[in-house]
């Protein structure tokens, strides 16, 4: 049978540009459909933007800092429609390199929102279009829950774009990207809450990692509402009455909901063409990113396999060898190294010490906390804590975790360590870099 194109690729984020650019360089005829911009969430509205807030937060607490060094800072002001107007026109340079290398490969980039009519064909604003292999790649989009006055609420993504910066601000979660917000808008003078209905913040992360951060973000001087929910949003002539769900009730200049995402798969056709679905609506797939029907593949977050971007993009490489290479691939979900751009942040790897213990595993722990070198001078009273997991029997390092200043340049090197891997004695006979925080990690001799 003939078709349009061999592949059709619905979204134009990460993990579909990479399957897309792949499969064309393998010889495929490709499409790319995009109803909004391409570079996806993390580009346009998600890690990129967001880590360019994280460099703005910083400097309040550098020019405090500097004194002790022998720096006399001048006073100094914060123009936030200066840090947008930035970040925009860096999005747009970064959304026009993506479109180019496209082109470059010889993908046909395609206007609009794509839906599957069946598992050949998809519809492009009214036209059908047929493909030997369709890619779902659309990735997830804020969760906000019905509660009244939700409306008046902002998720993440308009968070980079709100016109001036409020007073003060109510952010909803205990997830990285609350906890990330939080520091960034405390870090620009905002008087911030983070309100999170759990024990504790970062589910699933480490326990000392969760708590070690809460103490450091109460430190600088974000308040921290733990056990604690949202029941409705009121307006009022200058912000917001917030009434928690026990009655009490907060003003607030805004309030930021980041309680997760969901996959973006409503109104997209999946059950026109026969493709499952879970329970929160991701497409179900198996090892290799295939779905129940044959001819549909899906990648990224809309997967929900794990929401990050370099895993979308090692799933879209891994599609494309597998079906234009002749080179079966599988993407290993197992061992992820993660950073959390919190303040102070966290990079991590492997298993927290509580998912060691409930898979029954005997291991050691090695951990420090301590006040790094620039603290000593800078009067900063903010610790690094290091940790390391190691299985006894193996000696293999099955966990490692460090919340502190460079800890997502540190886990990314230290990751290729742990996947590898590296075992407490190949850790113990690398020869430390002094004076560095990263020498803890390889200097630890007795377990706690």
């Amino acid at each position: 049978m003939s078709y349009d194109y061999d592949l059709f690729v619905i979204g134009a984020g990460s993990g579909g540009v990479r399957a897309a650019r792949m499969s064309a360089s393998y010889g495929a005829k490709v499409a790319i459909a995009e109803e909004y911009r391409v570079g996806g969430t993390c580009v346009i509205r998600g890690c990129v933007p967001k880590k360019l807030f994280v460099y703005a937060s910083h400097f309040a607490e550098e020019f405090e800092q500097a004194a002790g060094f022998g720096w006399q800072v001048g006073a100094s002001h914060f123009d936030w429609p200066t840090l947008i107007a930035n970040k925009d026109a860096e999005i747009d340079r970064l959304n026009g390199i993506y479109i180019r290398n496209l082109e470059a490969s010889g993908v046909e980039i395609l206007n609009g929102r794509a839906v599957l009519k069946d598992p050949h064909t998809v519809l492009l604003d009214g036209r059908e279009i047929s493909a030997k292999y369709i890619l779902v790649a659309v990735g997830a989009t804020p969760f906000m829950p019905q509660i009244d006055g939700i409306e008046h609420a902002i998720s993440s993504n308009e968070a980079f774009h709100i016109e001036a910066l409020p007073r003060d601000i109510m952010v909803v979660g205990g997830g990285y990207i609350a906890v990330e917000f939080a520091g960034i808008f405390n870090g620009l003078g905002v008087n911030t809450t983070l309100v999170y209905r759990g024990e504790e913040i970062l589910r699933g992360f480490d326990n000392e990692v969760r708590t070690h951060l809460h103490a450091e973000m109460l430190k600088k001087g974000v308040h921290i509402k733990t056990e604690s929910d949202i029941g409705a949003i009121t307006p009022q002539a200058d912000g917001y009455q917030v009434t928690f769900t026990d009655g009490a009730q907060q003003t607030t200049g805004l309030v930021m909901y980041a309680t997760g995402r969901v996959p973006k798969t409503q109104e997209l056709g999946l059950a026109a063409a026969g493709v499952e679905t879970g329970q929160r609506g991701e497409i179900l797939v198996d090892a290799r990113s295939k779905t129940n029907i044959d001819s549909i593949y899906a990648v990224g977050d809309v997967t929900e396999r794990a929401q990050l971007t370099p895993v979308a993009i090692r799933e879209g490489a891994a599609f494309a060898e597998t079906v234009f290479n002749n080179n079966p691939q599988q993407v290993d979900h197992s061992l992820i190294p993660t950073a959390v751009f919190s303040q102070p942040p966290i990079g991590t790897i492997g298993m927290g010490e509580e998912e060691a213990q409930a898979a029954g595993l005997d291991f050691d722990v090695y951990a420090t906390n301590f006040r790094a070198m620039k603290n000593t001078l800078s009067g900063s009273e903010e610790k690094t804590l290091m940790k390391l997991l190691v299985e006894k029997a193996s000696d293999k390092i099955i966990g490692l975790h460090i919340v502190g200043p460079d800890s997502g340049e540190m886990i990314q090197a230290f990751g290729v360590a742990v996947t590898m891997g590296a075992t407490k004695a190949q850790f113990d006979a690398t020869i430390a870099v002094h004076p560095t925080a990263a020498e803890e990690l390889v200097t630890f001799k007795q377990p706690r």
